[in-house]
């Protein structure tokens, strides 16, 4: 148990190292020795991880996703109605990105123009995200609150919104994504045919 507990500190020690330094300096201008002399580990223990940068750059990709994903699911599982629950991932995502802005910069800015392997991956946490704003849009259109429409083509223009905003706030900063969030929502809401009321429109 004390050894598993060691590997799993030192392989949490490189993830955590890695962050900060593609974050800083880039995937291209990183390198592996960056992330060993960050970590206070060796080569020896980074190789025994990961067998290359960009399979521990794919893997900090895949932790970013799984994060907001677990958090955006945790918080639908608390609401009641399918306004809501997307409404409450939106806020999720917009929460989480902020807490975790070194990690999202990777995943949205660094990761852009790796090359195929990277544009793979990233297209795949595209489609996750996508497919969960749509399966809570097709229970909105069953359940008669929003008016029948293309919920595959939404939730991509929602996700493209929301990607485009995320990456301009990441790159050159400006106001705090949680105090444009009533703003965006009301902008989302209406693209898809929600009547503005006072129950969303003063959350």
């Amino acid at each position: 148990m004390a050894r598993a507990t060691q590997e799993t500190s030192t392989k949490d020690r490189i993830l955590a190292a890695a962050v900060d330094v593609f974050a800083h300096k880039g995937y291209h201008a990183a390198g592996v020795e960056d992330i060993v002399l960050a970590s206070r580990t060796s080569k020896g223990a980074f190789y025994h991880y990961f067998p290359s940068k960009q399979a521990i750059f794919l893997a900090l990709m895949d932790d970013l996703a799984e994060l907001v994903e677990q958090s955006v699911e945790s918080s639908i599982a608390s609401e009641h109605g399918a306004i809501a629950k997307v409404e409450a991932a939106l806020r999720v995502v917009i929460e989480t990105t902020t807490r975790q802005r070194d990690l999202a910069k990777i995943l949205l800015v660094e990761a852009v123009g790796l090359g195929p392997r990277f544009e793979e991956k990233r297209l795949e946490i595209h489609r996750r995200f996508a497919h969960v704003v749509r399966r809570h849009l097709d229970r909105a259109v069953s359940d008669g609150d929003i008016p029948s429409q293309d919920t595959a083509l939404a939730s991509q223009a929602w996700f493209g919104a929301l990607n485009e905003m995320i990456s301009q706030w990441l790159v050159s900063g400006g106001p705090s994504l949680t105090d444009r969030l009533p703003e965006l929502r009301q902008l989302l809401l209406r693209s898809i045919g929600v009547q503005q009321d006072e129950s969303w429109r003063s959350a």
